[in-house]
């Protein structure tokens, strides 16, 4: 396959945020996208991590069809009986709680920072002392609004943009020490991924995610679980920390739980939901008819096909063929980090592989520390799994040929 060249000068109403584009996509379906060249990519980039059921499933096509005959918006000043079908989904499988619904991962981060304020104004009434400070980890990645930019332990995140909002710490994830050293009357929440996405793919260890949860109730400080991109079934669970057994105070959505229409939500447990009262926060388009239908598609296909158990069935060969990779290209490929369908590859050139791979019909994504993602779409069948193996080795076998 020869890979299209397209020039930013081709998009000049375009800022330059994005680098130019390799290809004009113009179609999915399933596990496969198509470019305006004729070209077919295996895709395990999947919007990054947001089109969970493939491209175009058929039932969650229909279900915003159906949705769009009906009623698309009419804001949150209405009762909209398929926002309150997903709140009651989102409760069954988190627990016990309310959910507010926004837009996007950033804006999901954006309330979790708030409701961290929220909390600690409750905490100085007590103490006296003044609360409001967010510890999070060094590495991670929580958005790019100007709270979620503080938050983000990454400086080439921030970079051009300070000074950044006060009141945020950053501990190494991991490392329950560096939590205890940073944690103080002062901090009222910890906000961490349960599997760092843009930081490269390093998962928060069970053990860790136990003992930090027990200093947060020592403290009387909030867990706040950021589940953007490794959530909605991505790794096996529902949610990515569920694997640890804790129970957060509140959760961060986005990305899957639409399914390529933009959706987010935050769960917060049922003893910090009265922390939001009218006024306190808001959005105009969040869980509107036509988002809370792809929604709820969404988590009836994940029930319905049984897609759960298909990422927790097929993921443990898929990693050992992935490691038998790195045994056999040691040279290229450093480590294998993640779980389930959310995989990095630490390699020496994220970038060269990426392109290399997009040539041969693979669609991968960079991610931080040098780091390949694949992120293939739930429903992805063990044909495709071995095929984006065969296509990596490809990969491998033509750079350690050079």
């Amino acid at each position: 396959m020869q890979r299209p060249i397209y020039n930013m000068p081709h998009y000049p109403t375009l800022t330059q945020n994005y680098a130019a584009p390799p290809f004009n996509a113009i179609k999915g379906d399933g596990v496969t996208l198509y470019d305006d060249s004729g070209n077919s990519y295996l895709d395990f980039t999947t919007g990054i991590a947001v089109t969970a059921l493939g491209h175009c499933h058929p039932k969650w096509v229909q279900a915003l069809k159906d949705q769009l005959d009906q009623l698309v918006h009419c804001s949150n000043l209405y009762g909209i009986p398929s926002q309150q079908k997903l709140a009651d989904n989102l409760v069954k499988i988190a627990g016990k709680g309310k959910v507010l619904f926004c837009n996007s991962g950033a804006e999901a981060n954006e309330a979790l920072i708030k409701l961290a304020r929220l909390h600690g104004q409750k905490k100085s009434e007590k103490t006296g002392k003044p609360c409001f400070d967010v510890l999070t980890a060094h590495n991670s990645f929580h958005g790019r609004t100007f709270g979620c930019m503080a938050a983000t332990g990454q400086e080439k995140i921030q970079k051009g943009f300070h000074p950044m909002l006060k009141g945020f710490r950053h501990a190494q994830l991991n490392d329950l020490k560096s939590f205890e050293e940073q944690m103080d009357e002062h901090v009222a929440a910890v906000m961490i991924e349960s599997i760092q996405g843009e930081g490269g793919i390093f998962p928060a260890e069970t053990k860790f995610l136990v003992e930090l949860k027990a200093l947060c109730e020592q403290h009387n400080t909030l867990l706040l679980i950021d589940e953007v991109q490794c959530g909605i079934g991505r790794t096996g669970d529902f949610f990515a920390y569920q694997e640890s057994g804790i129970l957060p105070d509140a959760i961060g959505m986005a990305k899957g739980l639409g399914g390529g229409f933009p959706i987010g939500a935050i769960w917060i447990q049922e003893a910090h939901s009265t922390l939001f009262q009218p006024g306190s926060h808001g959005t105009t388009f969040g869980g509107n008819p036509l988002a809370s239908a792809a929604g709820n598609a969404v988590i009836d296909i994940l029930q319905e096909e049984n897609l759960l158990k298909n990422v927790q069935t097929l993921s443990a060969s898929w990693h050992e063929q992935l490691h038998q990779l790195k045994a056999q290209y040691p040279i290229i490929v450093k480590a294998i980090r993640g779980r389930g369908f959310m995989v990095g590859i630490s390699v020496n050139d994220a970038i060269t592989i990426v392109e290399s791979a997009r040539n041969k019909g693979l669609l991968i994504v960079p991610a931080g520390h040098d780091t390949v993602r694949l992120l293939p779409p739930l429903i992805a069948s063990a044909q495709d799994l071995d095929q984006s193996v065969a296509i990596l080795e490809s990969v491998f076998k033509e750079l350690s040929s050079h």
